[in-house]
């Protein structure tokens, strides 16, 4: 279809089929839509063949049909249009036809009707019809190019995850070695140098270590992308409880409290469940603060989710900071005061959008942390709670 101007085709140039069996009707036609400001061009069709011809032989913008032919009934030309793949609107002209039919019509594929009697609703339904038509065509290729562009992405973010998963790995090797043999360095020649080799040598072993530690984490995000499994029925309870063992130490040395409410069953991946609960309270660890430490994990219903809250009595976060701290690499301590490299928030966040959820914090400095995400909920019909175990404290041992 031509571009649309004025009047909804380019410079007013109107290439339209018309089916009928009548010569004189079709220039009637034709003539209304010319004292409407159309510059038209047509051909005349009588029969599904000479129908069928034309549109394989022309473009055109559109087709105006009697209703009731001697060879084949207008409305036919509605399916040879789509078989041949093409979106040209088809306005029924015809003498006669009652409401039920005229709408019955409209639903097998019409885009409008006008009656023989009044011809001077034709340009009107012309220039509406050929507006819907360009309306229609926009959207399908905003829509294509949309798909186009998540492709496109979809494609980026699978290299760099393969890149950042290659690269990590690959760098492992090399560093263990000048990790192993600068540790031994110190071993061997600590107290044999100057106080100044000692240093350098101490920096060279903590700088090995830490870059160590940073390319584990690195791992650690780009598999989250990469190893996740199919969501089925998951426990969140259950998967609480393996992050809880996985902590089981840390857990000890901190005096740590943790309270469960009752948890749903949630669509999820129970591994990466796991290592988002172990990620939460093994950040709720790391930055308590004087008080005993206490970590509360419960669960709201709300619509089709789960609104999930893991709660400290920590240090606390200012509220300035509340979406800088997912981001990856991203500190607000330096590594003197707390260890880390700003990845297990960061993950985190990958492991909840990739369930379809979001996550956010609400905190202030001094006052803790309540850490909340979202999962999608199974149907109530569906939902079971015999294996859901009642509230419960559990204390580390």
């Amino acid at each position: 279809m031509s571009t649309s101007g004025q009047n909804g085709v380019s410079n007013g140039k109107l290439r339209v089929l018309v089916i009928e069996d009548n010569p004189a009707d079709a220039d009637l036609e034709l003539g209304e839509l010319r004292r409407a400001g159309f510059v038209v061009s047509s051909d005349l069709a009588q029969s599904r063949a000479e129908v069928s011809a034309h549109l394989d032989k022309n473009t055109y913008d559109v087709v105006l049909a009697d209703y009731n032919l001697p060879q084949f009934r207008g409305m036919e030309a509605v399916q040879i249009i789509r078989d041949k793949g093409l979106t040209i609107p088809l306005i029924l002209v015809t003498g006669a036809l009652k409401s039920v039919t005229a709408v019955e019509c409209v639903k097998q594929g019409a885009t409008d009707y006008v009656l023989k009697d009044h011809l001077a609703r034709l340009p009107l339904c012309v220039r509406r019809a050929l507006g819907e038509t360009r309306l229609r065509e926009e959207s399908k290729e905003a829509q294509a190019e949309l798909a186009n562009k998540a492709a496109e992405l979809a494609r980026s973010n699978s290299d760099l995850e393969q890149f950042a998963y290659v690269a990590s790995h690959d760098l492992q090797e090399p560093l263990r070695m000048i990790a192993t043999y600068t540790q031994l360095l110190a071993e061997k020649y600590r107290g044999r140098l100057d106080a100044d080799a000692d240093k350098y040598i101490g920096y060279a072993v903590e700088g090995a270590v830490r870059m160590q530690a940073l390319i584990e984490d690195v791992l650690a995000f780009s598999r989250v992308g990469r190893n996740g499994r199919e969501h089925v029925r998951t426990e969140s309870s259950a998967a609480l409880d393996q992050a809880l063992q996985m902590l089981s130490v840390a857990v000890g040395e901190s005096a740590l409290t943790v309270k469960a409410e009752t948890l749903p069953l949630v669509w999820a991946d129970h591994i990466q469940l796991a290592q988002l609960f172990q990620n939460l309270i093994g950040n709720a660890i790391k930055f308590r603060g004087a008080s005993p430490l206490q970590v509360k994990v419960s669960a709201t219903r709300q619509g089709t989710e789960w609104i999930f809250t893991v709660a400290d009595n920590g240090i606390g976060i200012a509220p300035e900071h509340s979406e800088f701290i997912f981001n990856i690499f991203q500190r607000l301590h330096t590594r003197t005061e707390y260890s880390g490299n700003g990845v297990g928030l960061a993950i985190c966040k990958k492991i909840v959008e990739q369930h379809g959820g979001r996550i956010w914090v609400e905190s202030a400095p001094g006052l803790g942390s309540s850490f909340k995400f979202t999962l999608p909920a199974i149907s109530a019909d569906k939902e079971t709670t015999s294996h859901e175990a009642d509230s419960r404290d559990l204390v580390s041992r």
